[in-house]
């Protein structure tokens, strides 16, 4: 069953709908007014079974079949970047300094098509919960939505959810069993020295030294504390010091990130940067403090989710366009907080040679908005047959 006929030929529709999103983006929870036109759409599809105000701006909604059954999620993200938009688009965003720079406006498109799909046929025996999430970049929406109760409050059972992935072919899906996208964690260090006169550093305790030597020893955490065969990335992406070219400051901070799939990592990487930090520093005669903070968790699929998601995905692009045994990567996505709660999977869908995620030129490829559509449908018609 290839891309479903009705579907595509609703495309120019969908491409509307996207570029509308597109142009207005919204940040964190606060996506009301995309809320707003999630609900109007599919208010107009016949779904009445709406509840909002769901991790502040997210919502529910239902969809029952013909028949008793139990209940599939399917989720999209609504929340865009604090970003400047430099894509060229006639649709660019008209909010200065917001973007949706990582296609959550077209994950949001790709539901919306099935919602309109399944709303008419309700070929399925059980009910759907589309989950419309706000605040997906950093401030873990997913994990408030969760909180909040929704897949006991809903009965959901299972739960799937697809990203775009530019780099990949347009239209091929990629997923995998197990670890599929990272945990992400943030570290910030403070080092207190005593400053002075830059022509006189034997007067003072430079914490720009100290700062350097904690840089260059966090890199062996990776290359000699942790199993070669267990993926851990750990990057420091500022240091922060000084005012003046002659100038030694008294304070240095350093900030970064850590990316892995274990938690026993997780808490060696923690256990091994308080040790460095704190011994760095009393080496140069100082003192610093390391705060570390556990971010969103490992995206892990489900074995028998992925595998049922990757034969639905063949089922609509053919065996050839996909890949469900593709690598893990280093990103993170708080759809993990709903698959620790569920089972479930999550898919990448390729949109071709674009330019990145998180990229000011970014922009979602319409032309896979009525691939995902159908495959969302075709997912719970499988799973939920009459």
């Amino acid at each position: 069953m290839p891309v479903i006929n009705s579907i595509s030929a609703r495309s120019e529709e969908l491409a509307g709908w996207r570029q509308y999103l597109h142009q207005h983006p919204e940040l964190g929870f606060e996506c009301f007014a995309t809320a707003r036109f999630v609900a109007d759409k599919l208010r107009e599809f016949g779904i009445t079974d709406i509840h909002e105000a769901i991790a502040t701006s997210g919502l529910v909604a239902l969809i029952e079949g013909r028949a008793p059954g139990p209940t599939i999620g399917l989720r999209a993200d609504m929340d865009a970047l604090l970003m400047v938009e430099k894509s060229g688009v006639a649709h660019a965003s008209t909010v200065p300094g917001r973007m949706h720079a990582c296609g959550h406006d077209g994950h949001t498109t790709m539901l919306l098509g099935a919602a309109q799909y399944l709303a008419e046929t309700r070929n399925f025996a059980g009910r759907v919960a589309l989950i419309f999430q706000p605040a997906e970049e950093g401030e873990g929406g997913g994990r408030v939505m969760v909180e909040e109760g929704i897949m006991e409050r809903f009965d959901i059972s299972r739960v799937f959810g697809i990203h775009n992935s530019p780099g990949d072919p347009v239209g091929h899906f990629l997923t995998a069993p197990g670890p599929l996208m990272a945990a992400v964690d943030t570290f910030w260090i403070d080092i207190q020295g005593v400053g002075g006169h830059g022509a006189m550093p034997w007067q003072t305790r430079d914490p720009v030294i100290t700062a350097v030597a904690i840089v260059q020893a966090l890199q062996t955490i990776t290359s000699r504390n942790v199993d070669a065969l267990d993926q851990l990335v750990l990057t420091v992406t500022q240091i922060h010091a000084g005012s003046g070219t002659n100038i030694i400051p008294d304070t240095a901070q350093i900030v970064g990130t850590v990316r892995s799939f274990k938690p026993e990592v997780q808490t060696l990487v923690m256990t091994r940067m308080e040790e460095i930090v704190r011994h760095q520093a009393a080496s140069f005669g100082m003192s610093a403090e390391l705060v570390y903070e556990r971010g969103y968790p490992a995206t892990v699929n489900d074995p028998d989710e992925a595998a049922f998601a990757a034969e639905v995905a063949r089922e609509i692009v053919g065996s050839e366009r996909v890949n469900a045994a593709c690598d893990p990567i280093m990103a993170a996505e708080d759809f993990a907080y709903m698959l620790n709660a569920r089972p479930g999977a999550y898919l990448f869908l390729g949109q071709g040679e674009t330019a990145t995620c998180h990229h000011p030129a970014y922009d979602f490829v319409d032309e896979i908005a009525p691939v995902g559509a159908s495959f969302f449908v075709r997912l719970v018609e499988k799973a939920l047959p009459l």
